[in-house]
């Protein structure tokens, strides 16, 4: 029996239209409606318009790309890139970059599967079978990732003649994407999808230059040392040769630290470094990366905590839940900071608060500050690229960066790494080791960390001067073994189960690397312990 079968009793028992499910939950685990149920079990709609529906609708998006590419390129590679905005950046290699005319036989190709309103299967094959199925395809890296875990029988998502490994549950009828768009951008195209708060509305295409030229620049570095995937990371591990990557990696890194305060350096009136991105991205070892760059030309950094300027908890706006919103630009007392800022730039000494998280209220123990001749101020927070929270201060004086984990690796062809994952990951692995926290717990919040992010950090990247990318693209291979532990202790009795299911098969993909290889200054550090600086 499939839940196909019986949806419109599960849309009667949850008040929905069958035409909103986009999968069940069974057990707490996401399946597809065309999962077989053999066993009792609890099963709970996944709506379109949820967090879990969108990214169903994306996955199924990219394979019916996937399909209409092969029926008309079959001796093209397709490849998947970054996301940017709410869109996936691909690429068709060849000798030429793609071309308008073949973006509208691409699209074209799509609407008509989509039409057709195909079902989706899944089927089960050897894996001898499943390596010629692939080798056939030309999904060359997909191949090679099944060189390094090699289960007897392996998921494939069938459609018109086209196969790909089964990694997440997908819409079981094509005719289910009513809305998408091909366009093209760069020396690739972007295939666009709607935001999972409108579903089968597409938001006005803007595109990212800045963020593009970002990935862009790391996809062409990793092509240059012949790491794209993660089976080129796994064939270090296997070969051994993996510390030269590491170090080679941390060394691009602190290149960019260094490039970073070169261009402080530049701009001759900048008295202030701010520094933002979202959760997980490293900000606070950047920041002391960035510190030790700014002393190699010169400057004494010096660091105020953004988090000492709250406004106190009884002043403090709550959420639309009734739950203290600290992550609001209201909670911060902007008339403080800015006159403590203009006094500092002016040569002038204050008294630096700090904040009581325990009492809820600011203190002040004494501690004075005065910025120096060659004294710059480094601030760091959820707000920093906002224009809003130092308004008072002139923007000659600003300096603006934006960090981000933006991994430049896939799993295979058609598999992106998301930055979110990348992130969370880190975060499971930081609460638990310094928080106490499960992994339950960390998979529980993140959505609200999400929504958080979303209202205040992306809105302001393009505010900054430079990005900085500090995914390491080794990390996931020493972060495996701290996560998975982790990730088994949830049990299916939670529903945490089905996301921590979805990261440990995720990470199922990555060979382990012993985290005594990773430098003891490494960025990495701040999430797996034994750094050399001080948190």
């Amino acid at each position: 029996m499939q839940p196909k079968d019986f949806l419109d009793k599960i849309a009667e028992a949850e008040n929905v239209s069958s035409a909103d499910i986009a999968a069940v939950r069974i057990n707490n685990e996401v399946c597809s409606l065309t999962y077989s149920i053999d066993y009792n079990a609890s099963i709970e709609a996944v709506l379109a318009n949820s967090p879990e529906g969108a990214t169903i609708y994306r996955r199924t998006l990219c394979f019916v790309l996937a399909a209409a590419a092969h029926t008309l390129f079959p001796d093209k590679r397709l490849i998947v890139g970054h996301s940017l905005g709410h869109g996936y950046y691909y690429t068709l290699d060849g000798e030429k970059p793609i071309t308008l005319f073949e973006i509208s036989q691409l699209k074209a190709q799509m609407h008509l599967l989509v039409e057709k309103n195909l079902e989706i299967t899944q089927t089960a094959v050897s894996y001898e079978e499943a390596l010629k199925i692939l080798e056939d395809l030309n999904l060359q890296q997909t191949r090679k990732s099944l060189e390094f875990h090699c289960p007897p029988r392996i998921i494939m998502n069938q459609l018109t003649g086209f196969s790909d490994l089964y990694y997440l549950p997908l819409l079981h009828r094509t005719g289910r994407l009513t809305a998408f768009d091909l366009t093209l951008y760069e020396d690739g195209f972007l295939l666009r999808f709607p935001p999972s708060h409108t579903p089968g509305k597409l938001d006005a295409d803007t595109g990212n230059p800045k963020l593009f030229n970002v990935y862009k620049r790391y996809k062409d570095w990793g092509k240059r040392i012949g790491v794209t995937a993660a089976p080129e990371l796994n064939q270090f591990v296997q070969d051994r040769t993996f510390r030269d990557f590491i170090n080679i990696t941390e060394t691009l890194q602190n290149k960019c630290f260094a490039d970073a305060a070169d261009a402080i350096h530049q701009k001759e009136n900048a008295k202030v470094v701010l520094i933002a991105g979202p959760s997980s991205s490293g900000k606070t070892t950047s920041s002391k990366k960035l510190a030790q760059q700014l002393q190699v030309n010169g400057y004494t950094p010096r660091v105020i905590s953004i988090d000492n300027y709250y406004v106190g908890r009884e002043n403090t706006p709550k959420d639309e839940n009734g739950n203290y919103d600290y992550e609001c630009l209201e909670a911060l007392d902007i008339a403080l900071l800015n006159e403590n800022l203009v006094l500092l730039f002016n040569g002038d000494e204050i008294d630096v608060p700090t904040y009581d998280f325990v009492a809820g209220a600011r203190r002040y123990t004494g501690k004075k500050m005065r910025l120096e001749k060659n004294d710059i101020l480094i601030l760091e927070g959820i707000h920093a690229l906002n224009d809003k929270l130092t308004p008072l201060i002139d923007p000659a004086l600003k300096f603006k960066i934006y960090v981000s984990a933006l991994t430049q690796l896939n799993l295979d062809d058609l598999t992106r790494i998301s930055t979110s994952d990348n992130r969370l990951i880190r975060r499971i692995v930081r609460d638990s080791q310094f928080r106490g926290k499960s992994a339950a717990d960390t998979i529980a919040m993140w959505p609200n960390v999400q929504k958080g992010e979303r209202l205040h950090i992306f809105p302001f990247q393009n505010n900054a001067d430079i990005m900085i990318n500090t995914a390491l693209d080794y990390e996931l291979s020493v972060l495996k073994v701290y996560a998975e532990p982790l990730l088994r202790c949830v049990s299916p009795l939670q529903k945490e189960y089905s996301e921590a299911t979805r990261l440990l098969k995720f990470l199922t993909h990555f060979s382990p690397i012993p985290s005594n290889f990773v430098p003891s200054q490494s960025l990495l550090r701040e999430f797996i312990g034994g750094s050399e600086f001080k948190y």
